[in-house]
């Protein structure tokens, strides 16, 4: 038994470092790539995605895990061992059930898709990007019906990204959370006038802007000698390992603090790798399963300290010094409203924290519609402005503000989406009791010391990794999943901000 365990370590270890070479890859593309080299590395990401897919769908796995189920039965469940073979028995049952061409073939069309996707954004043609992002549909409506135990399709894409998750789960969330979210923003709509956001519209050169960024991520932990900051078209973290965690963001001229919380929510991303334990770290487990988890760091540290008071309450001096002149005149209370302004926007990687979570119930709903073949490719932009009307009051005049905003379906991202506000949720729940178990946390972020907050965190949710599912880790960490207290944060939040 313990050679075989030594044997599955080794395999998983195996696994973990294709994982890392793919991710590489895939960082690479998205920031340092030259044009020309989207074909072969299309098929460089094939081949080692696709030994991926070989290594856990293998006959060798299947082996070793029979042979190990009665050991893990002895194992402390929550030990890092019974996880890791739990993990890979899920892992292997995916992968079993999807073909290993059909693996590779969605990463092969999903790096030319992207490819074609930043082009497509760029001029505002969606009909550069439709053939491409008709094959990623086509692939995931047929991963889907593979996956899928239930008469909704979409199912299993949504499991896939978020285990034991389903449509009526994650839609009956959001429905109970729409009406809510709605009556809070027509709340601030009465009293738009408490706030202007045009305030932080200033002028900034790029490199004043990525000092700034690198600056305020020193300040809330992100170690830069295991991590980076470059530039790409859509921010995103990726890391290699414990030792390698990246960030990406953008530099929009006469707006830094897109640039500067595009890094704090990517440094959330990717301090969850640099918080992680050792052992989950050197295991697949260190990519997740869960959509929700991950989003819930990168959400925790954007919004609940980028965007709070008490942490600018500290940091804004130095911020105005690194900008310099640009915010000379601002003050901290115009600086602050202007960063918390809330009203329906086109962009959701703009939102303001209420209105985000309509952007993310308007691509779950047509999501669904689309791997069910109700929604066709062809009529996704005018499907975008129709949902875009309902949900959030706007209109986009062009594809660039609406139906090419996100990168994820390049990517065959199908039923990633839920996670943003389902961490988010989850950031509001950590927050809450966060405060409960530190009473003065808040005023140890309004003097500038972050390091008990992210000390919490990392105990509570980065060090396990993907050790848990979503729900599993909202039972161990906050009493099981609830919108209430997001809800509640809102709430308190803007009506202090509006005068509500």
């Amino acid at each position: 038994m313990n050679e075989t365990h030594g044997r599955f370590k080794k395999y998983l270890s195996r696994i973990r470092y294709l994982q890392a070479t793919s991710y590489l890859l895939r960082w690479d593309q998205e920031t340092h790539m030259p044009p020309g080299g989207i074909e072969h590395r299309a098929e460089q990401l094939a081949l080692i995605d696709g030994l991926v897919h070989e290594h856990f769908s293998s006959d060798e796995l299947r082996r070793m895990l029979e042979t190990l189920a009665p050991y893990a039965s002895e194992l402390d469940p929550d030990s890092t061992d019974a996880l890791a073979i739990r993990y890979a028995v899920r892992e292997c049952d995916k992968s079993a059930r999807v073909p290993g061409e059909l693996a590779t073939e969605i990463v092969r069309a999903g790096s030319m898709a992207s490819d074609a996707w930043r082009v497509a954004r760029s001029t505002s043609n969606f009909r550069h990007f439709e053939p491409h992002l008709r094959r990623a549909v086509e692939l995931a409506r047929e991963k889907a019906a593979l996956l899928t135990t239930t008469d909704n399709p979409y199912d299993g894409l949504l499991d896939y990204y978020e285990p034991d998750a389903n449509w009526d789960i994650v839609n009956g969330v959001f429905a109970a959370l729409k009406p809510r979210l709605v009556e809070l923003v027509e709340a601030i709509a009465a009293n738009q006038h408490a706030v202007d956001g045009s305030l932080i519209a200033r002028n900034v050169p790029q490199e004043k802007q990525l000092a700034a960024s690198r600056q305020i991520l020193e300040t809330i932990g992100y170690d830069f000698e295991r991590g980076r900051i470059d530039l790409t078209s859509h921010p995103f973290a990726w890391g290699t390992g414990l030792g390698d965690s990246r960030v990406t963001t953008r530099v929009i001229a006469d707006n830094p603090m897109d640039c500067i919380l595009a890094c704090i929510h990517e440094a959330g991303h990717a301090m969850h790798l640099q918080n992680m334990d050792a052992d989950v770290a050197e295991t697949p487990m260190a990519y997740f399963d869960s959509g929700s988890i991950l989003e819930s760091q990168s959400r925790f540290f954007e919004n609940m300290i980028g965007r709070s008071r008490a942490f600018w309450h500290h940091q804004y001096p130095a911020l105005q010094a690194a900008l310099a002149p640009a915010f000379d005149d601002l003050s901290l209370d115009g600086f602050y409203g202007a960063i918390n302004e809330s009203k329906p926007s086109l962009i959701r990687v703009e939102a303001d924290e209420v209105t985000y979570g309509l952007h993310i119930m308007l691509r779950l709903e047509i999501e669904n519609e689309l791997i069910n073949g109700r929604i066709e490719v062809a009529d996704l932009p005018d499907e975008w402005r129709a949902r875009m009307a309902s949900h959030l009051w706007l209109v986009p005049s062009d594809d660039a503000d609406g139906v090419l905003q996100d990168i994820h379906w390049s990517w065959g991202m199908f039923g990633y989406y839920p996670g943003y506000l389902l961490g988010s949720i989850y950031a509001a729940q950590l927050w809450d009791t966060a405060q409960r178990d530190i009473p003065d946390i808040v005023d140890k972020v309004g003097n500038g010391d972050i390091a008990p907050i992210r000390s919490w965190t990392a105990d509570k949710v980065m060090r396990h990794g993907g050790k848990y599912t979503f729900f599993e880790l909202t039972d161990r960490t906050v009493d099981g999943f609830s919108s209430e207290p997001y809800v509640r944060y809102l709430t308190e939040k803007f009506s202090a901000i509006y005068g509500l």
